[in-house]
Parts: C-alpha cells; sequence; structure tokens
C-alpha cells in the first residue's frame, strides 16, 4: 500500500510498502534521464524531468520500421476501426441529417478538420511531447503535475482530481469500444444477408466471450500478426475509398472547410449536435499519447501521416461519394461500399480489426490499473505475467472479467452500433477536455512556455473539445449516462483508497518510534541476538516499523542484521539502475534500505535485496525472513477525516487487496506476516 500523499505538498515521494508495478523495460523501452532525478541528499523528483526518447537512443531504420509495424496495430485499432459506424450515425443515428450533397460535403468538412485539429495537431503535434520519461497518457501528465512546486495546494489537488477523474472515464470507454467495434464489424453479415439478422447479437457475444478468455494466455503470440493485419486494414480502407471516390470525383471538394461553415449556417442547432457523431473519428485519438511509452513518438507519427490519415480520409471521402450516388446506402455506407464478392471477406477482415482494436483497449486497461495501483489510487490486485520474455505483458483478472461483464451487458441491452454510439464519444471527449487543461499546465511549468503562448495554443484547443463535449453530452439520455456512471464508480474508488491511505498513514504515524532513538534504546538495553538478517517492509523511512516493535516484543529477541525496507514510487515513469537504492548503515547491525521505482516499473523484492547484497548489504537469499505488517481496519463511529459509508468501502478494500507476499514475489516459506488492529 502507498502513502499516497504527502503530509506537505512540497514532500513529493509517495512510500510505499505494500503497492508495486509490473511494467518492466521489456515491454516498454525504458527512457534514460539526463539528469539526476533523486540527488541521494533530496527527496523530490526534479522540477522539470527532461523528455527522453524510449531506448535512450534514435532507433536504426530496421528498427523504426518494425516498431511503425507494431504500433499500426496496437495504436491506431480504437480510431482504425471508426469507418465502420461513424459516417453512418451522421446520417442514420439519433442525431440524423437529411441527405443531400450540401450535408454530405458539410459532414465530410467537419471530418477532415476533426482529423486535422483533434488528432494531427493537438496530439501528433502538441500533447505528444510531454512526456514523463517517455512515458505518455494522463496519468503521465498527472505525474508531471505532481513535480511542480509553484502551485497553491488547493489548485493542484483541483488538477489532481481532474486527471483521477480522466483516468477513471478511460474505464467506460474501455468497456465500450469492444462492444461497437465487434458488433460494427459482425453487423455487416446482415448486409450481406438479412439470414444472419438474429444472430448477429450472439455471434458479436460469442466472439467477445473468446477475446476475453484468451487474455490469460497473453497475447505474445498473436501479437506478431497486428501490425500486418492492421496494415492490410488501412489497405482495404484505402482502396475501398478511391473505389468510392471514383464514383463522384467531386466529393475531394469537401475538404474546403467552408462546407464546414455552411453546413452549420444551413442546419443551425440540429448540425450541431451531429459533433456528437463526427468526433466518433477521433476517438482513439487519446491512444496514441497513451501508447507513446511502447513505441516513442517518431514510429506513431510515421504511421499516422503515411498511412492512416490517408486510409481514414480516402475510406470517408469514399462513403460520402457513395450517399451522393445512391442515399439508401445511409444504413451501412461502410460494407455498401465494398462490391458484393467482398462482403465476406471484409466481415473477417473487419472482425479482425475490431479485435485487435479491443485488445489493444484491454491491454490498456491493465495498464492504466497498474499505473493507478502504483501511483496509490487503487489497492493491490492480482497480477499475471503472460510472458516469460516480456515482462511486461500481463493479465489481471479482476480488470478483465469486469470488463467482459460490462461489454455483454452493452451489447444485449443497447442491442446495435447506433444505440451503443449514444453512449460513445462522452468518456473520450470528457478526457481530451482534461488532457487539455493539464498539457497547459506541464507547458507552463515544466516546458518553460509563455503564459501567452500556451493560453493561446490550449484556448484553441479547447473551443474545439468544448464544442465535442456539449455536442456528446446531448447523448446522455440516450445511453452516454453509462460510461459517466462508470467513471463515477471508479472515480469514488480511487479517491476512496486515496483519502483512506492518508488517514491509515497518519494514524500509524501518530506515536512513532523514530529509528535514532530506538538504536539508542538498543545500546541502552541490548536484546538477545539471534542468527539470520530480517527485512522489515515499512511505509515511513524515518520511524522504526511497527512488525519490528511487535516481533521484539512477543520473541524478546532481534536478529543478528535488521534491514529497513521502504519502497518509494516516483511520479515519473522510470528510474535509472544507478538510482535504484541507497543503503545506510545506522549502527547496532541495523541497515535502512530505500528502493524508488517509477510507476511504470516492476518491483521484485527478493531480486531488490540480491542486488543490494551485491552492493554490501548482509542479506544471503536463504538466511533472510521478511516481516509484514497487515493492519485490520475497525470502523467506528468517530469522525476519521471520511463518512462512514466510504470508511467501510476502504475497509472492504483492505481486506480484499492482493497480499503483500505475493504481489512482491516473496519467498512463501519466509515472510511472517504481524497483525495489528486499528480504529478508523
Amino acid at each position: 500500500m502507498s502513502d499516497v500523499r504527502a503530509e506537505s505538498d512540497s514532500d513529493l515521494k509517495k512510500p510505499l510498502s505494500f503497492v508495486g508495478s509490473t511494467k518492466s523495460a521489456a515491454r516498454l523501452p525504458r527512457s534514460m534521464p539526463t539528469e539526476n532525478p533523486l540527488a541521494e541528499s533530496g527527496d523530490a523528483p526534479p522540477k522539470n524531468p527532461s523528455p527522453a526518447t524510449p531506448c535512450g537512443r534514435e532507433p536504426g531504420p530496421k528498427r523504426l520500421l518494425a516498431l511503425s509495424l507494431l504500433a499500426l496495430g496496437i495504436v491506431y485499432g480504437d480510431i482504425g476501426t471508426s469507418p465502420l459506424y461513424a459516417l453512418r450515425e451522421c446520417f442514420h443515428g439519433p442525431h440524423a441529417m437529411p441527405l443531400n450533397q450540401a450535408n454530405i460535403y458539410g459532414v465530410l468538412s467537419l471530418i477532415f478538420w476533426t482529423l486535422v485539429i483533434v488528432v494531427t495537431l493537438k496530439y501528433q503535434l502538441y500533447v505528444i511531447h510531454f512526456d514523463n520519461r517517455g512515458e505518455g497518457g494522463i496519468l503521465a501528465l498527472l505525474g508531471l503535475i505532481g513535480t511542480t512546486r509553484r502551485r497553491h495546494t488547493l489548485v493542484k489537488a483541483t488538477l489532481v482530481a481532474l486527471g483521477v477523474f480522466g483516468a477513471a472515464l478511460l474505464y467506460g470507454d474501455g468497456m465500450i469500444t469492444p462492444a461497437i467495434s465487434v458488433l460494427s464489424a459482425v453487423e455487416g453479415l446482415e448486409v450481406a444477408t438479412p439470414f444472419f439478422r438474429p444472430y448477429i447479437v450472439p455471434i458479436t457475444i460469442m466472439v467477445l466471450v473468446g477475446l476475453f478468455a484468451i487474455q490469460r494466455r497473453g497475447t505474445a503470440g498473436v501479437g506478431i500478426i497486428f501490425g500486418p493485419v492492421a496494415l492490410l486494414w488501412f489497405t482495404t480502407l484505402a482502396i475501398f475509398g478511391i473505389r468510392g471516390i471514383l464514383w463522384h470525383p467531386s466529393v475531394v471538394l469537401a475538404l474546403n472547410p467552408v462546407h464546414a461553415v455552411t453546413f452549420f449556417m444551413n442546419n443551425g442547432v440540429p448540425g450541431f449536435f451531429v459533433l456528437g457523431a463526427v468526433f466518433l473519428v477521433a476517438t482513439g485519438g487519446e491512444a496514441m499519447y497513451a501508447d507513446l511509452g511502447h513505441f516513442g513518438s517518431r514510429p506513431i507519427q510515421i504511421d499516422w501521416f503515411l498511412i492512416v490519415a490517408p486510409a481514414l480520409m480516402l475510406q470517408y471521402l469514399g462513403q460520402g461519394a457513395l450517399l451522393i450516388e445512391n442515399p439508401s446506402a445511409a444504413t451501412n455506407p461502410f460494407y455498401l461500399l465494398a462490391p458484393k464478392w467482398a462482403l465476406y471477406p471484409l466481415v473477417i477482415l473487419a472482425t479482425c480489426a475490431t479485435i485487435i482494436a479491443s485488445q489493444a483497449m484491454i491491454s490498456g486497461a491493465f495498464s492504466l490499473t497498474r499505473q493507478a495501483i502504483q501511483l496509490g489510487y487503487l489497492p493491490r490486485m492480482e497480477i499475471i505475467h503472460t510472458s516469460s520474455a516480456e515482462i511486461g505483458q500481463i493479465y489481471m483478472p479482476t480488470v478483465n472479467w469486469t470488463l467482459m461483464i460490462a461489454t455483454i451487458a452493452l451489447v444485449i441491452g443497447f442491442g446495435s452500433v447506433s444505440a451503443i454510439a449514444g453512449a460513445y464519444g462522452v468518456a473520450v471527449s470528457t478526457t481530451m477536455l482534461i488532457t487539455t487543461i493539464l498539457a497547459y499546465v506541464v507547458a507552463r511549468e515544466l516546458r518553460g512556455w509563455s503564459r501567452i503562448v500556451a493560453g493561446l495554443v490550449s484556448v484553441g484547443f479547447l473551443v474545439g473539445d468544448v464544442a465535442f463535449l456539449v455536442a456528446n453530452y446531448a447523448k446522455i439520455a440516450a445511453g452516454g449516462w453509462f460510461p459517466l456512471l462508470i467513471a463515477v464508480i471508479v472515480f469514488t474508488i480511487m479517491t476512496t483508497w486515496l483519502r483512506g491511505r492518508e488517514i491509515l498513514t497518519g494514524k500509524l504515524r501518530e506515536g512513532a518510534l523514530s529509528t535514532e532513538m530506538f538504536i539508542q534504546s538498543l545500546r541502552i538495553r541490548p536484546p538477545v541476538r539471534v542468527p539470520g538478517t530480517a527485512v522489515f517492509m515499512h511505509r515511513n523511512p524515518e520511524a522504526v516499523p511497527s512488525s519490528l516493535l511487535h516481533s521484539l516484543k512477543h520473541y524478546k529477541a532481534l536478529h543478528r542484521n535488521v534491514i529497513l525496507l521502504t519502497l518509494l514510487t516516483e511520479e515519473v515513469a522510470h528510474i535509472a539502475d544507478e538510482e535504484r537504492f541507497t543503503i545506510e548503515d545506522l549502527g547496532e547491525g541495523i541497515h535502512r534500505l530505500k528502493a524508488r521505482y517509477g510507476y511504470m516499473e516492476d518491483i521484485d523484492v527478493p531480486a531488490l535485496m540480491e542486488r543490494a547484497a551485491a552492493a554490501g548489504l548482509p542479506a544471503p537469499p536463504m538466511d533472510t525472513t521478511y516481516f509484514l505488517g497487515r493492519e485490520t481496519l475497525i470502523v467506528t463511529r468517530r469522525p476519521s477525516g471520511m463518512m462512514q459509508w466510504r470508511e467501510k468501502l476502504f475497509a472492504s478494500m483492505m481486506r480484499n487487496a492482493e497480499t503483500a507476499a505475493r504481489f512482491f514475489r516473496l519467498p512463501p516459506n519466509r515472510v511472517v506476516e504481524l497483525g495489528a488492529q486499528i480504529e478508523f
């Protein structure tokens, strides 16, 4: 568990004794710091962490090509499947526009400029540069903001709350993406023949069950084909798009922004609300930033500018040309754009593409949960490594089955892509707005941008963010309530755990004995010393762990060598190996070991102890015992700083959290747990 918030705003470290991360450099290339982030005499990360490229150096041409191919499947799966339903919802959804050439041109113009402004300018050229030691995503931004010292406590707390809520919103998105993507692909069977109409939902559920069932086995075997399949998918999008454009070549004139302006002038308020459907073309934009640590910025940008953006726009223009020639095709322009002989192969390819997109979202949910645990926003959960070669490939049963149940419930409850589309976009548009706000703070305080430049850029993006947000929130009654409900639940869980850990840590610090006083008492009244090494894990590096005091009280003896181990999670993605740990000899056979980790790194205590032993710490593996404290909370009516229902929720999470011994991979036959009851 992590001491997730320091006692003062300037103390930015998060002491941790029972929480760890499972992300490793094997999955996420490590970025090498360009400056010492944690001087031995200081506790805070650097004020201006320097951005670094993954792997510490620019990849060669072959490596860049391989990374680009891999990124094509993982990064662009979500946005790449948007042509299955995005344009259709503009003319066939709840806010459908009348089908005429002016409206088609206007919607196509809106789609093009959405891809340009939101995806290209905002994410590809702006936000992507705000990395946290090579890592991206909203929690990476949150970590960067945590390194700022000048900001007022209330303002920083508000920004943290926004970031946590933005992260919570991504869980709702992770439930909707597999549902809408797979269902939209399978609906192609209905286009081929009405025979499949009653079986669309059952087939979709079968695909989803199979997708979630294979997560335990890992994706190492099939992951290698994601890139080639995605390349085939985008090639197919481009070819069929060109086929449609040839029917009505003048459709390319829709790229002129004048058509977008004219569209709003002609359609007024109904035209504005169609932005909720237009936004579906950009719903995968956040993934480009979130997956930054996997590939670096160059492969992601190469894919977008050379493959993804051209293929998507050709496909949308082709669908628009089809609607001009055949307005009745609005029921499913994606499949009706293809020749009849290609329908069944296209359904298979689309299903594969949507599985890839869904897999990326599921893996992203695992990664997001792991980061939240490491940063102290969630309790420990079981994490299973699915690859011995790539430690970063993980499986989290609790997250996996929760996502599966929610996704299948969405498919059954909504029943069609058009219905689910009403729920889609609300979470992503809110997250994008929060990203813009957090990026402004990072640009000003960590990148040194002037207030005018950072303000103008942020306001420019906020205009679009707010417009899309309002248009999407008009869909709340039609299903948009679902991701918001999920976000509120997750946000409540996160903030309850965060606040509960603060209160519990404060209670544990009350009356805590300092190490100096403890050492002095040992010199005055030395206890019986027994052979061996005892490792006591604790949160506060300046105090004696209660498990040590309880052990000494009950056993009337102390091991010859005692190690006080504190694991610290910094608000940076990675810590360089040479800065991993410090050892301090306190005297009387007692040593203090502090180990530092980034929130994207594994914590393996036995491996850490081996490295510390090689550095001179007396910790032979076969002669070392680990002592852990286990707190049992007793909820009382006394005020603690939280409402009683939140106290009960926190106590429940404490009881059901993964055990520290398993989480830190401690040898089971060398672990001793000493319990304590705490009134809460």
